[in-house]
């Protein structure tokens, strides 16, 4: 596996990457209801590649596959961490993970994690601050602010 840069040429990829994924990773966790208004099937693609662009923004490639993804930003905050739904617990987050949470050092490190992805932050040294209801298309879901 290689972790690298994020290319503007990667956000498709990693567009249908995140569908897939919250789709069937999340729905254990997640009415379908829920996951359609968090991953619809629309995504503007030039405001996600600005996004990665401005961040700092890493992708995961196995056999010229881009298999994960993981963004920062400059404060570190940790805003989009997903494994593609057939290389789960292959050790990818947390490649990607190491990466990001290296370029900010010793600084705090906060993320909105999901039901789903609360325990691999916890494992990680994240401890919960507070359980929310968020909106995503008028639909409510519960994620949680992490820090380390």
């Amino acid at each position: 596996m290689i972790i690298r840069k994020y290319q503007s040429s990667d956000c498709e990829s990693i567009a249908r990457l995140f569908y897939e994924t919250v789709h069937e990773i999340n729905a254990k966790d997640y009415t379908k209801e829920q996951l359609n208004a968090w991953a619809g099937e629309r995504i503007d693609f030039k405001q996600w590649d600005a996004s990665f662009l401005k961040h700092h923004s890493f992708v995961a490639v196995e056999h010229e596959m881009l298999v994960g993804f993981g963004d920062m930003d400059q404060h570190g905050y940790l805003e989009r961490l997903f494994v593609h739904k057939d290389y789960q617990r292959k050790g990818i987050a947390t490649a990607i993970c190491d990466r990001l949470e290296g370029i900010i050092g010793e600084g705090k490190i906060i993320t909105h994690a999901s039901i789903t992805a609360k325990p691999f932050f916890e494992k990680r040294g994240y401890r919960v601050v507070k359980q929310q209801q968020v909106q995503r298309q008028g639909i409510s879901l519960i994620n949680y602010i992490m820090v380390k």
